[in-house]
């Protein structure tokens, strides 16, 4: 029996199981978006595939009952954990008057949901950055005990809105939570035309906060990762910077070609490390997941995902002078 890692970072085995179930039903949910775009049934897909561990790490590190999440477009497996659920994700998906996040308005990926404490973002990337600081600011002026965890990418990463945050988060010495999903590409950029440093995490030391880069296919090396910040920030011991490791397995979105700036041996080999599979390997060897469980987990994602379908595809959609709701006070 291997050394139970999970056991060393006080999870149980029902928790790994749970989380494992998580990353798997944001892949289901992710790969039925893709074939519903396909048929020409919904607009748009922007993929968590190949980032669910680090999503589902993070979040399970979090206070369900009191922290707030920013989350950007990729996030499933985040808004999966915080409460979020496969039909709401496809009635989003559709743009249906039933999706929680926007009744319809907003694209596919644009997280919201008030009760769960999920932040919306916005089309323009990072603007969710100055939110979550934002956030934890008003949280230590009202004295609250939250923590504000916001995630973006590491093109993002590269903006203005990230720096300003980052850099008040520090100076006041704010409970967030920046945590990049770094999956080597912006797009079509690769990091290396991105960063002139080595890391992004490098970056924090110019703002007087803790920066780490963990191996963003291991849930577990993130969870560590997220409570120990989430600890300090509750402790008022500021802001942590954490940069998750990982690869995006799909092109940016539905409406790109991957193909242009990145070869096809290249996606194949990053396969070999695809978080499903690893995190399945280290549970079976800790003894808590068998062959048999592995299958009843991923039909289980697939019944849920074909509940999901059916009732968002057979929703209705909001009536045209809806659009006009919430523009001006009435």
């Amino acid at each position: 029996m291997v050394q139970n890692r999970h056991q060393a970072l006080g999870l149980s085995d029902e928790t790994v199981l749970k989380m494992f179930e998580t990353m798997v039903l944001a892949r289901k949910v992710d790969e039925r978006m893709w074939l519903l775009n396909r048929s020409g049934k919904i607009p748009f897909v922007i993929s968590c595939q190949g980032q669910e561990a680090a999503q589902v790490g993070a979040a399970f590190a979090l206070d369900r009952t009191k922290d707030y999440v920013l989350p950007y477009y990729r996030d499933v497996g985040v808004v999966l954990t915080f409460g979020m659920t496969a039909r709401e994700l496809l009635l989003s998906g559709f743009a249906k008057a039933e999706d929680p996040n926007s009744g319809g308005r907003q694209m596919p990926g644009h997280f919201s949901q008030k009760k769960n404490r999920i932040v919306t973002g916005s089309s323009p990337v990072t603007t969710q950055v100055p939110h979550a600081v934002g956030i934890a600011l008003a949280g230590k002026m009202e004295g609250k005990d939250l923590v504000a965890f916001v995630t973006f990418g590491e093109g993002s990463s590269n903006q203005g809105d990230f720096h300003e945050g980052a850099n008040f988060a520090g100076v006041h010495k704010l409970p967030v939570i920046f945590m990049c999903e770094n999956n080597k590409y912006a797009i079509s950029v690769p990091i290396e035309k991105q960063l002139s440093c080595e890391k992004v995490s490098d970056r924090a030391i110019g703002y007087g906060m803790p920066g780490e880069t963990v191996d963003g296919n291991d849930p577990l090396a993130v969870y560590d990762a997220v409570k120990r910040a989430a600890d300090r920030a509750r402790r008022g011991e500021g802001p942590t910077l954490i940069e998750t490791v990982s690869y995006r397995l799909t092109p940016h979105s539905s409406d790109d070609d991957d193909r242009i700036y990145r070869s096809r041996e290249e996606v194949q080999e990053s396969k070999k490390r695809d978080p499903l599979i690893t995190f399945a390997a280290y549970l079976k060897s800790a003894g808590v997941l068998t062959d048999e469980k592995e299958k009843e987990i991923y039909d289980k994602a697939k019944e849920i995902v074909d509940e999901a379908t059916e009732y968002a595809e057979n929703a209705p959609y909001a009536a045209p002078e809806h659009a006009l709701k919430y523009v001006y006070g009435e």
